[in-house]
């Protein structure tokens, strides 16, 4: 019943596919031109040395343009960026072939990171379509979490698979033109997209910072990041213990089984109608996310690590969704797309930051020595969490929020 209600609004669909045919690619593009470059350079730095210019674009571009999809709307900032980033993509490629000056590779590299944060996109569509309605829009977050979750953790298998049966470059523009259809279709789902805010509300105006400046986003920002990390290191170690044993291709089965497990709780989590505070359920689920993830590095092997995370998924979901839904209740409803896009960017510095630390770990320590960061990032974000407060007088979701949720 829950789910009929999310999408019974007229184009909810429409947009929901277009969203997933451009948000799929999210979790495709690292590895895809991690296998890219190594394939053509044999260089991991230079590799690594390209995904963090693009980390550093996302995180300078992105909540800046989600600034302007507030102020102008979602088709006129998202076509032009997806264009750019597309070119930047095709760019990273010819550079990488003709073997060009690092300096060229690099700012391609930049140029493919200014695209548009789809998920950023979808929740503030769902805002708009179930504006006021607390119930429905837990069902829309609790959704969007699993379709993160299964982007973040079938994309990179989808690339590894595409590299070994064809080549890495297939890989690298399959994503890249999922992410350009995508957006154009979205583009023309114009009955379900937000109108434009005229101009930032006073509130607003005289913060300078925008929407990082509301109470409460300084702490959930970098509690993302930490929950981040876990994803990133949980990746690259997988990869690294299954190659150690002796069974790389099966590190994609480990990977989806995470995917499965947070895919149930997230389907289970939409349809469950939550009572109390979002902060105390959040940090229950992080609680739950630190204590299934300690066990990691006593696994001797690939099972019992596919095992382990099957059931460290069940955390996941809860954790995204209810994240997601305090941004909604914290961020004034004219800087809803730039929250979202804080929150991720926060997010995928941490992916990026794990797998940094992860791929360290393998190759300097041991190949399963990466397990331990986990559940200690995990921990990191649970401490990080008590900053979090919301007074028994808040709004409901779908009003300002400026002032209801604290830093302590």
């Amino acid at each position: 019943m829950a789910y009929r209600e999310l999408f019974a609004p007229r184009g909810a669909k429409g947009f929901t596919a277009a969203v997933l045919l451009a948000r799929f690619p999210v979790g495709m593009f690292s590895l895809a031109a991690t296998l890219l470059v190594t394939s053509l350079h044999r260089s991991y730095s230079l590799a690594g040395l390209g995904g963090a210019t693009v980390l550093v674009t996302i995180a300078v571009v992105g909540p800046w343009q989600a600034r302007l999809v507030d102020r102008h709307g979602q088709t006129r900032v998202s076509v032009p960026a997806v264009l750019l980033a597309t070119l930047g993509g095709l760019g990273l490629v010819l550079t990488l072939r003709a073997h060009a000056p690092t300096w060229l590779y690099l700012a391609c590299a930049a140029l493919s990171g200014v695209g548009p944060n789809t998920g950023s996109l979808a929740r503030a569509r769902w805002s708009f379509l179930h504006r006021g309605d607390e119930a429905v829009l837990h069902t829309a977050y609790a959704y969007e979490g699993v379709v993160d979750e299964l982007c973040y953790v079938l994309g990179p298998i989808a690339a590894m698979a595409l590299a070994t049966s064809f080549s890495p470059l297939t890989a690298y523009l399959t994503a890249s033109l999922l992410s350009l259809v995508g957006i154009l279709v979205l583009a023309t789902q114009r009955r379900t997209e937000p109108p434009p805010a005229a101009s930032p509300d006073r509130s607003t105006r005289t913060r300078p910072g925008g929407a990082l400046r509301a109470p409460g986003m300084p702490a959930l920002v970098p509690m993302l990041t930490a929950a981040g990390c876990v994803f990133g290191t949980m990746e690259i170690t997988t990869v690294g213990f299954a190659q150690a044993h002796g069974h790389k291709a099966e590190a994609s089965l480990v990977l989806a089984a995470y995917a499965l497990g947070s895919g149930l709780s997230g389907i289970a989590f939409g349809l469950w109608r939550p009572r109390g505070s979002a902060v105390v359920r959040l940090r229950w689920a992080l609680l739950a996310m630190t204590v299934t993830l300690a066990p990691l590095p006593l696994d001797r092997n690939l099972w019992q690590v596919a095992l382990n995370l099957f059931v460290a998924g069940f955390a996941t979901a809860p954790t995204m969704s209810t994240s997601m839904g305090l941004v909604a209740e914290l961020v004034p409803e004219n800087r809803l797309t730039e929250g979202f896009t804080l929150t991720t960017t926060g997010l995928l510095v941490g992916v990026s930051a794990g797998t940094a630390v992860g791929g360290w770990a393998v190759d300097q320590l041991a190949p399963g020595a990466g397990y331990h960061v986990p559940a200690a990032a995990a921990l990191v974000a649970l401490v990080l969490s008590f900053r979090l407060r919301i007074p028994a007088n808040r709004p409901p979701v779908g009003q300002t929020a400026g002032e209801s949720v604290c830093v302590q």
